[in-house]
This record gives C-alpha cells, sequence and structure tokens, in this order.
C-alpha cells in the first residue's frame, strides 16, 4: 500500500501547469541563424527571431559585457515569447533572471538594491573543484550487529572491486547508516566522496544483471569500473553571486536563499566576494558566466532606476540587459519631459532596438493551432477559421483565451470536437475591448464618475477610442 502511494505522489509531481508561454521550448532558429516558419513554439516575427539569435551567440561567447537589448512593439506582439525563447535556448548553466519594471516599487529595499540583487542574480560562477573519489563495484557488504543493544556501536566491512584490483574497507556507524539509506547491496555500482562521506549509487554490474526475473525500468546497468579504487575527479559547481552575497552576509545565510528574506546586502560583503571571484579567475578555480536580465515592462522604472542601469551597464561584471515595452512616446517616469518608450535618451542609446510586427492571419492561425495542441483542446476546421477571425478583428490575446473556454461550452452539451457554435457562444459570453468600449459608450450616463464629452475635440477622442 505504501508503493503504491508513493508512485502516485511521483506522477502528480510531474503535472505541470499550462502558461501563457508554456508552448514555447526555443527561438526556432537554424544552424544558420536562420528563422524558421513553425518551430519550437515560435510562430513568425522572422527578423525579431534573427536578431535575439545574435544577440543569443553574443552571450554564450561571453566576453563582451554589458550590453543591452531593447524588444519593442504593440501589445501582443511576442515580445515576451522571444525572451522566454532565449531563456530556453541558453539552457540550465546560463543564469536567466526575470523580472517586472514594477516588481521594483513593491520590494522592502530601495529601487537601486533590487535593480542590483537581480544584477547579480544574473551572473554566473563555475567554480572547478577537485576531491578524491572512491569508485567501484560492491563485492560485499558486511554488517556485524551487536547482540544487546547499546553495548557497542554497529561495525562492518565493504568489498569494493574493479577490474584490476579489491581491497575490503573497515565502516564506521556514519558509514553504515548511508550505505542502509541508499539501499546498497552486492552487484551495486557506487562512489564515495572521500572528503564528505556521501554515497551515491551510480547503478548496477552488467555481471549481476540477471540476478533478478524482474528489475525497475529506473535501473541503470554499467560495466565494472577500470583502474584503481581511489580516482581523482573534477566537480563543477554553478552558482549565481547573489547566492554567494546572501550566504556570506547572514549568519543564517543558506536558510536565507530558502526563505526568500534577503533584505539589503552591505557593499562591503559584494567588494570582497568581487575580490575573491577575481582571484579564483586568476587561479583557473573558477570562470564568470554571465547571463540574461530580462525586465519587462521598463516603461515603469522611473530616472533613478535608469540612471542606475547606466551606470551598471559600464561594469565589467554586467550581464546582459534585454528589456520589454509596449509603449509608444510617453512620459518618463518621475519627470516631466516625454521620451521614446518611456526610456532616457542616454539609456536608449545604448540599447540595441529588436522591433516585433503584428501577426498576419496566416501567423494567428498557426499560433492558435499551437495554443490548441499545448491546451489539449481537438477543434474543428471551421472553428479554427472563426477564431482565427475573431483573432485578427479583436486580439489574439483574446481568441487564445476563448479556447479553454470553448472546450468548456462543448463539454457542457457532451460534445468532443470544439465547434463553431462552441465559439459564438463563449464570443457573445466574454466581450473583448472593443466591444466593451463601445458597451461603455453607449451607457457611460448609467456609470459612476463617468465623464461625458461635452466639446467636439472630446466627443472626437471618444470616437478615436471606440474605433
Amino acid at each position: 500500500m505504501a508503493e503504491l502511494k508513493l508512485s502516485e505522489s511521483r506522477d502528480l509531481t510531474r503535472i505541470e501547469r499550462i502558461g501563457a508561454h508554456s508552448h514555447i521550448r526555443g527561438l526556432g532558429l537554424d544552424s544558420g541563424l536562420e528563422a524558421r516558419g513553425v518551430s519550437e513554439g515560435m510562430v513568425g516575427q522572422a527578423p525579431a527571431r534573427k536578431a535575439a539569435g545574435v544577440i543569443l551567440q553574443m552571450i554564450k561567447e561571453g566576453k563582451i559585457a554589458g550590453r543591452a537589448v531593447l524588444l519593442a512593439g504593440q501589445p501582443g506582439t511576442g515580445k515576451t515569447a522571444i525572451a522566454m525563447g532565449m531563456a530556453k535556448s541558453l539552457g540550465q548553466e546560463t543564469p536567466f533572471a526575470m523580472m517586472a519594471g514594477s516588481e521594483l516599487f513593491s520590494l522592502e529595499m530601495s529601487k537601486t538594491e533590487a535593480l542590483m540583487q537581480a544584477f547579480r542574480k544574473s551572473i554566473g560562477v563555475r567554480i572547478k573543484e577537485e576531491t578524491e573519489v572512491i569508485e567501484g563495484e560492491v563485492v560485499e557488504v558486511q554488517i556485524d550487529r551487536p547482540a544487546v543493544s547499546g553495548a557497542a556501536s554497529k561495525t562492518g566491512k565493504l568489498t569494493l572491486k574493479t577490474t584490476e584490483m579489491e581491497t575490503v574497507y573497515d565502516l564506521g556507524a556514519k558509514m553504515i547508516e548511508s550505505l542502509g539509506k541508499e539501499k546498497v547491496q552486492s552487484g551495486d555500482v557506487i562512489a564515495i566522496d572521500k572528503a564528505s562521506g556521501k554515497i551515491t549509487k551510480l547503478g548496477r554490474s552488467f555481471a549481476r544483471s540477471r540476478d533478478y526475473d524482474a528489475v525497475s525500468s529506473h535501473t541503470k546497468f554499467l560495466q565494472c569500473p577500470d583502474g584503481e579504487l581511489q580516482k581523482r575527479k573534477e566537480v563543477v559547481h554553478c552558482v549565481t553571486l547573489h547566492e554567494i552575497d546572501v550566504i556570506n552576509s547572514r549568519t543564517q545565510g543558506f536558510l536565507a536563499l530558502f526563505t526568500g528574506d534577503t533584505g539589503e546586502i552591505r557593499a562591503e560583503v559584494r567588494e570582497q566576494i568581487d575580490t575573491k571571484v577575481a582571484e579564483w579567475r586568476e587561479e583557473g578555480k573558477a570562470e564568470i558566466v554571465p547571463g540574461v536580465l530580462f525586465i519587462d515592462e521598463v516603461h515603469m522604472l522611473d530616472i533613478e532606476c535608469f540612471s542606475f542601469l547606466n551606470r551598471a551597464l559600464e561594469n565589467d561584471m554586467a550581464p546582459i540587459l534585454v528589456v520589454a515595452t509596449n509603449r509608444g512616446i510617453t512620459t518618463i517616469r518621475g519627470t516631466n519631459y516625454k521620451s521614446p518608450h518611456g526610456i532616457p535618451i542616454d539609456l536608449l542609446d545604448r540599447l540595441l532596438i529588436i522591433s516585433t510586427q503584428p501577426y498576419t492571419e496566416d501567423e494567428i492561425r498557426k499560433i492558435l493551432d499551437i495554443r490548441c495542441q499545448e491546451e489539449d483542446v481537438e477543434m474543428s476546421e471551421d472553428a479554427k477559421v472563426l477564431l482565427t477571425k475573431i483573432g485578427v478583428e479583436a486580439s489574439l490575446r483574446y481568441a487564445i483565451h476563448l479556447i479553454t473556454a470553448a472546450s468548456l461550452a462543448c463539454q457542457k452539451r457532451k460534445g468532443k470536437l470544439v465547434e463553431m457554435e462552441d465559439i459564438s457562444r463563449v464570443y457573445q459570453l466574454f466581450l473583448d475591448v472593443k466591444r466593451s468600449t463601445q458597451y461603455l459608450m453607449e451607457y457611460q450616463n448609467q456609470y459612476m464618475f463617468s465623464e461625458v464629452p461635452t466639446r467636439e475635440g472630446d466627443e472626437d477622442e471618444a470616437t478615436d477610442m471606440h474605433s
């Protein structure tokens, strides 16, 4: 019964929620950095994806610090999707920190400190360490348990072999406990870290593959290790500068990583860490992995944050900064001046600007196909044509939202395939922005605090807003 519960809990951890960009697997570029039509969840935006691919190459080479990129385009043109594609293409080892511009104003610390922590989260340090490892196949495990409890601690012997040698090791109480936890038995191939005493079960030996009639699908079979039992191995740890900052700034620093309560970190601590990392780099013990900091809705930052970014990008430890905005010419927050995208001219001058274009009807259809597949919704051809038309007339986001709603309407009538009637039903239930605005214009007198246009200019403004 206990085993059954365990397998159930394992299955539950595999369930992932479907997000707005969970279908993105990468940028969908070939080896020549040319954008494929539909690939890795990406559709259209070929020039923008190609430009992002060039930036990606720059990040992977890691030679140039402090470059900044601006993704600019209308709402719903795939700016965040391109950033997510970049994150997926970089892989696990390159740090990718993501934040929204408005997050800085809701934290219990100064804006510049929050930005500095975000910068440090996007710079990785790959620390190399040599450790001595005992690696071999277990021949026999002997554990002598005392007859009277408490009279003496358990003792035992472990026999390990490689293709060339065989050795017997005496075991203490801690090692016996570790062997018991890992369920080590004869025929297993194990590795023991000499410094920490940690035991890792690598798999089972091919020679003992016929010991049992049935084995788990997770069982890995290996050849018996060759050479000597004791080997020197290079272990690589990947951490971010922010994690090192937190661990060194608090007495319970390691726990602060889990609680998230990092607080403000003193400049002296950071200076000491930078000096130490520089020493490790010179000695060849560590290397810096510049990552990516992605700030969405960058127009929400104020003039102080922009000034800080200007200075921070000049540092040789700066990551690649990717920012996104959907604003046109608008006021820079914290000033009365207007500027393109709400970003000061001096910072705009440092940015490589990638613009995204509105999707065509054909591209909207392909995106809706991908989303139907991702959300596991079967839809008829006519329904997809109607949904594409809605996407063109209203917005792509609105059309995507209708997929699951139409699927639920289909389930309600005990149907298997989403038809046009389901789409039209949810279209009537949920308004898009244009129809909602039209409704407001008609009934605005009945709403509270409604400003009824009185002058001709106001009427024109209202008409523009409606259209």
